[in-house]
């Protein structure tokens, strides 16, 4: 009855962890979505300079993950050879910097609510360049469930009170750059057996941003805040604000180490739900009824996708399971039959 009590309480303890990995997660990620709404927006903050921002969050990533692994030895480094950061982290770092770039110019021009509704075309781009890549396989169902989503958020946007074209380019933009560098990392990195933890993706991804960023902001905003005599750098938001953004990364290792990738996409879901509602509430930003519809209808789509892997995850988990009983099975046939053959080999003449 001991036994059985601890047990209980072991799972308990298990779902509540796990809860709360989710719930620090979706804090985070809310607080940085609306933190960098308020700098950005020029209703606000109105400090419209999407680039800069970037390479604050940039440097102050840099700066921190450099520390925790070359200073504090918190996390080890992970052995990486010239060709592969150039021909691996480079291109990835590359593509981090421009999704990172266009997301949070998105925010000047598009409410909280509506970038939340076309970020569930993430897996429709996740899908479609994999497909292109050839990491994954087509399948005419999920093909229809993309479409379903797609369909979804269309609704969404034509019911948009304030769609802004520029702003639509924007975020779908950054989730096709966001797409393409999460299968390129499986491509990669992963195929070479490298993983990397955001600390360490961090200390390799974040420099290498910084960098790709420093051209377009000495081009399009370095000219303006140069000019703008009246800019005072506040180190209380912007620090705080990088912070967050740090914070967010290993948040998101912990939700991903401790529970799964699919448990963070169900999270994305409900995070979203509390955005779109937050920005209804408090921002005051307008959410018609034909929004929620198309975003019901991209929901529905975007919970049948995540249901499909995680059925595909369990089928490919029971394969394994069952292809090693059966080589544990031929391997204890094999002795039982060595066993007996070596017996008879020696059992006296008569």
């Amino acid at each position: 009855m001991g036994k059985g009590k601890s047990l209980s309480e072991g799972v308990i303890k298990n779902i509540v962890l796990s809860y709360t990995y989710v719930a620090i997660w979706i804090f985070l990620s809310f607080t940085v979505i609306v933190y960098n709404k308020y700098i950005l927006d020029k209703k606000m903050y109105a400090w419209p300079f999407p680039v800069s921002l970037t390479m604050i969050h940039m440097s102050f990533c840099s700066a921190l993950a450099f520390l925790l692994i070359k200073v504090f030895k918190f996390v080890e480094p992970v052995s990486m050879s010239r060709d592969t950061y150039l021909r691996s982290v480079v291109p990835i770092g590359a593509l981090y910097s421009l999704s990172l770039w266009l997301s949070n110019s998105a925010y000047i021009y598009l409410s909280v609510s509506f970038i939340q509704m076309l970020k569930a075309l993430m897996p429709v781009a996740v899908y479609s360049i994999g497909v292109l890549f050839k990491k994954e396989g087509f399948k005419s169902e999920t093909m229809v469930n993309m479409l379903s989503i797609s369909f979804g958020v269309a609704i969404a946007a034509y019911g948009e009170a304030r769609f802004d074209v520029w702003g639509v380019v924007l975020q779908l933009g950054a989730v096709a750059f966001e797409a393409t560098r999460l299968v390129m990392i499986q491509i990669l990195l992963t195929s070479k057996g490298i993983t990397l933890n955001p600390i360490t993706s961090l200390y390799y991804v974040a420099p290498c941003c910084l960098a790709f960023l420093f051209v377009p902001w000495i081009v399009v905003e370095f000219p303006v805040l140069r000019d703008t005599s009246t800019f005072h750098f506040d180190f209380l938001i912007f620090g705080t604000n990088s912070f967050c953004a740090f914070a967010l990364n290993l948040a998101v290792f912990l939700l991903v180490g401790k529970t799964s990738a699919l448990t963070m996409n169900v999270a994305g879901v409900v995070k979203d739900w509390l955005l779109i509602a937050f920005s209804w509430s408090v921002i005051k930003d307008t959410v018609t009824p034909v929004n929620l519809f198309g975003y019901g209808i991209a929901f529905l789509g975007v919970a049948y996708y995540n249901h499909a892997k995680l059925q595909a995850l369990k089928a490919k988990e029971a394969q394994k399971t069952a292809q090693q009983i059966d080589e544990e099975s031929g391997r204890l046939l094999e002795d039982r039959e060595g066993n007996e053959g070596g017996g008879r080999k020696n059992e006296p003449e008569d």
